[in-house]
């Protein structure tokens, strides 16, 4: 009778790991912007092809707009372990301690697409994303979004346009800098902030690619927005490295084939998306939409472009001076 139940004991444990064992891995992935903007419409991207390649064994629960973590905390819940996967803009790095990746933030660093791939899919990229792993994080990939431009409720033609404007900025010393360099003023302030703050006014104006400006509404709050592509704004996939080195060699293998779909698809959709994102804006009739003349847009890059010097103790000159080879930048070229 003993060694009966002892059997049933037995067989009821081994259904009942046989059950645990078929439950897939979840990796909590929480970011900050719509779903419909590239990061967004990337990061769901991942999640299906996470699921077809593992074949089930991985669900990647996706945490858009916000929801999980504002970005001010996500960084140290991804540290923690509270989420597992990331994608935040570059310019939370700075803050973390790896200022090098500050090196994207920095004005008219990138010319087009092509220049900036060859940073971001080649060797300094490879050294930036493994700057962080003494940090307890792993880099995946970088995603693009877009070349970022000026929004403000006054024309802008030219940077003294805006002189003493508050204009909103991710926690980053360059991007105070920048700022400071059109004698304009810095304020920080969260993503998911940022709409109220323009309608209220404790903002005039701000920088954002064309994607982020239309899904997030700031353009029914701004009446003026000028095309300067002054910046980059993208993203690096980083993940908790602790979790992510605890996973199986086979499903990190399959996880890391999806990873390069998706940023394959991030990047190509992203100047799509910014595209439409214009398109949309220009329909809705609530913004004025300036193509800076060449003229205007080298006087901005003449007021910009210093701030690259300025930062070189910050940043390391020998990481700006390593982009500055790889897309054959010149800045005494001006």
């Amino acid at each position: 009778m003993k060694v009966s139940k002892l059997l049933v004991g037995l067989f009821a444990c081994a259904v009942s790991l046989g059950a645990y064992a078929q439950q897939p891995i979840v990796i909590k992935f929480s970011h900050v912007v719509a779903n419909d903007t590239p990061k967004g419409k990337a990061a769901d991207f991942f999640a299906q092809k996470a699921a077809e390649l593992t074949k089930g064994k991985v669900k990647v629960e996706v945490y858009a707009n916000s929801t999980l973590y504002k970005d001010k905390e996500e960084m140290e819940a991804l540290q923690l372990g509270a989420v597992h996967m990331l994608a935040p803009s570059l310019a939370k790095f700075g803050p973390l301690g790896v200022r090098d990746f500050e090196v994207f933030d920095l004005p008219f660093m990138f010319d087009s697409y092509a220049d900036l791939h060859k940073v971001t899919t080649g060797p300094v990229g490879k050294s930036l994303l493994a700057k962080l792993e003494p940090k307890g994080i792993s880099g995946l990939a970088f995603w693009d979004n877009g070349f970022k431009s000026f929004s403000a409720n006054t024309p802008i033609r030219t940077p003294a346009d805006l002189r003493g404007k508050k204009l909103r900025i991710q926690s980053s010393k360059v991007l105070e800098e920048q700022v400071r360099a059109l004698n304009a003023l810095p304020q920080v302030m969260a993503f998911s902030e940022v709409y109220q703050a323009l309608q209220t006014g404790v903002v005039d104006g701000t920088e954002n690619p064309i994607s982020n400006l239309y899904t997030q509404k700031m353009h029914e709050v701004q009446k003026h927005l000028t095309l300067t592509e002054h910046g980059y704004l993208g993203y690096a996939v980083i993940v908790n490295k602790k979790f992510w080195d605890g996973l199986p060699a086979d499903i990190r293998k399959q996880l890391d084939d999806a990873m390069e779909q998706a940023t394959r698809y991030a990047n190509q959709i992203a100047k799509v998306e910014n595209d439409t994102s214009l398109d949309n804006v220009r329909k809705s009739g609530k913004t004025q939409v300036h193509t800076p003349t060449a003229a205007e847009r080298a006087e901005f890059k003449k007021a910009l472009v210093p701030v690259h010097k300025k930062m070189e103790s910050r940043i390391g000159k020998e990481t700006i001076d390593a982009v500055y080879k790889a897309t054959g930048f010149n800045p005494n070229k001006l």
